[in-house]
């Protein structure tokens, strides 16, 4: 993904987002839902209600970038929370986009030792 490098600041809102609204009303939502400046660097994630809709707004310093992505099985993870915010870190947020559970991402066992 083409966008924020690591150590940004990431806010998900945690409830079920109008994925029919674009950068003005992300950025409403980010300044008075999440209690976020939206111009400040941070990237601020949003899902639809079905789950297969993620929307990011990410200020680059000259203006606004709005990343959408539709996944075409599955759903993205996210909080039970029904509102608020949830800070994730930039390799979190990087599962999220591929839709890997970032709460709870396998890893896999150690390779077995071999004596």
């Amino acid at each position: 993904m083409i966008g924020p490098g690591t150590g940004v600041r990431v806010y998900l809102a945690c409830g079920p987002t109008d994925m029919r609204k674009g950068i003005t009303g992300l950025a409403a939502l980010a300044q008075d839902v999440l209690r976020q400046k939206p111009a400040s660097g941070a990237v601020f994630a949003f899902r639809g209600r079905r789950g297969d809709r993620l929307k990011l707004l990410y200020w680059d310093g000259q203006g606004f970038c709005l990343y959408y992505k539709v996944l075409e099985r599955g759903r993205f993870p996210w909080p039970a929370v029904a509102d608020g915010a949830v800070r994730l870190t930039s390799a979190q947020l990087a599962m999220l986009w591929e839709g890997i559970d970032w709460r709870r991402p396998d890893w896999g066992a150690p390779p077995a030792r071999v004596s």
